[in-house]
């Protein structure tokens, strides 16, 4: 299942997972200051139809935040040794709502305020990259064997070129 106890222990101890952990943590406040402020008083200026889709996507977007913040709490902890690797593997700890996550809204999402667009986009890029690190990390996809697989792999699920 975990393709090896030091590539988490090794990744969960880098630069790389701190700078995760803030942007995560800091997409999250933004994100609730945006939806109990300002974005709630753009809702109300929306047309219906819009004001339905904004909602939906409102949803989606703490939801996806919801799952990044809970999978990098759960890191962290165990990186503090606050919870022991082995309790951190199992499937309640894993990345969840990828369906939800992941999906692709039906609509065009023009219409919504352009910091929902924006909060939007940014959360499905930080819950991608978490995807992607949790697969690897917890054995779904695979990585090439050696250090140089190992920093493929990480590096492509950061966006690095």
């Amino acid at each position: 299942m975990l393709s090896n106890d030091a590539d988490v222990a090794n990744f969960i101890d880098t630069a790389m997972f701190d700078r995760t952990f803030d942007e995560g943590m800091a997409l999250v406040e933004e994100t609730a200051r945006y939806l109990d402020g300002k974005g709630r008083e753009e809702a109300r200026t929306l047309p219906r139809k819009a004001a339905m889709l904004y909602a939906g996507e409102s949803m989606r977007v703490t939801t996806r935040l919801m799952q990044a913040a809970s999978w990098l709490l759960v890191q962290r902890a165990v990186r503090d040794g606050d919870m022991e690797r082995d309790d951190a593997l199992h499937d309640r700890y894993r990345l969840g709502s990828r369906e939800i996550c992941l999906g692709v809204c039906a609509e065009e999402t023009d219409e919504l305020p352009l910091q929902l667009q924006d909060l939007l986009g940014r959360s499905d890029n930080l819950y991608r990259r978490i995807a992607r690190l949790d697969d690897v990390l917890f054995g779904e996809g695979e990585a090439p064997p050696g250090a140089r697989g190992q920093m493929d792999v990480l590096a492509q699920a950061f966006g690095a070129k």
